[in-house]
């Protein structure tokens, strides 16, 4: 298939790389023509990916147009708070009965507190959306580490399209009908991969961050629920599969957002640190604490999050509050 991946950091270029591995005619597209031009030249991605080199048969370009018009498939890898403005580009060019959208951003839109599938219907109207996620850094799966993933459409023949352009011995890809239920697990586990850092960043142990997770899915589940998704999709790759690798891996940005938090240093700081790199669950937990009071769900991590992240609560005196709240029973959604 033609396909066209608008998104060219780490996980875009990753999923540009796997497509032409699995031998479709794959566009990688980036905002920045210089830096486009530099990947051509070298055929790598020398800022997030430098000692990886691309399939011999990628291409790279700059021209929107041109790549969303020859394109059947659009992967729309842009962190979240930039695929209105993208979305909005495309509109032009996009083809409802032609393109299929396959989306990678793991975010919830501050502001709108809208869900990319939302976003796509505001600007794009009716279209063949799906969205794809789970347990999936770009630096192993550009390794090819055998790795699991979830794409999720409410249209059971896009669903098996992706899930026939992207799996491959290395890459197994499920089917789901609950595109609401994966897009919340994938951009809610970020959220809670920052207090899986303050547990590193301030040295507590096994104990601590096991009940971190545990409390954590119960949150996403909650709130997930409340929002449409269902119960079932977050005990998937979408929400404990994905929640478990975010909050430990050493590739995780929002992880080492918290741990940097939990040693002291100040949010405008690491943001600096993480230089072109975007951590979702920093913008995120703004959305999630704002949805949690709008739908009247109890989230007391995502309220401590916030609190850390947007009025520089310490993230000590954060797990000390979750530990000495009102003793309870442990009751799931």
């Amino acid at each position: 298939m033609n396909i066209a991946v608008l998104g060219d950091g780490a996980w875009g270029s990753a999923i540009a790389h796997l497509l032409s591995t699995n031998k479709h005619s794959v566009t990688l597209w980036g905002p920045f023509p210089d830096y486009i031009s530099e990947m051509r030249k070298c055929h790598s991605n020398p800022h997030f990916l430098p000692k990886i080199r691309f399939s011999d048969n990628m291409i790279f370009s700059a021209d929107l147009k041109e790549t969303v018009t020859k394109s059947e498939i659009l992967v729309l890898a842009l962190p979240s708070q930039y695929i209105r403005k993208l979305l909005e580009n495309i509109q032009p060019f996009f083809d409802s009965d032609k393109h299929i959208l396959v989306d990678l951003a793991k975010g919830i839109e501050i502001h709108t507190l809208k869900r990319i599938s939302e976003i796509v219907s505001e600007i794009l109207g009716e279209s063949n959306y799906a969205v794809l996620s789970g347990p999936s850094h770009a630096e192993e799966v550009i390794m090819n580490v055998p790795t699991a993933v979830v794409v999720a459409s409410e249209k059971s023949h896009v669903g098996k399209i992706v899930q026939n352009a992207f799996m491959n011995p290395a890459f197994r890809v499920y089917c789901s009908s609950d595109p609401v239920g994966v897009e919340l697990g994938g951009a809610l586990k970020n959220v809670f991969a920052i207090a899986a850092g303050f547990v590193d960043g301030i040295g507590l142990g096994d104990n601590s961050k096991a009940a971190l997770l545990t409390r954590s899915i119960a949150e996403i589940s909650r709130l997930g629920k409340a929002l449409g998704g269902n119960i079932e999709t977050f005990s998937g790759l979408s929400g404990i599969g994905d929640l478990i690798v975010t909050c430990y891996s050493k590739h995780s940005r929002n992880r080492f957002v918290g741990e940097k938090l939990g040693s002291g240093y100040k949010l405008n700081e690491i943001l600096k640190e993480l230089n072109m790199a975007v951590a979702e669950g920093v913008k995120t937990t703004e959305s999630a604490y704002q949805l949690a009071k709008k739908t009247n769900v109890e989230t007391p991590i995502i309220g401590e999050l916030y609190a850390a992240l947007y009025e520089d609560k310490d993230p000590k005196k954060c797990i000390r509050d979750l530990m000495t709240r009102t003793a309870t029973t442990e009751i799931y959604p």
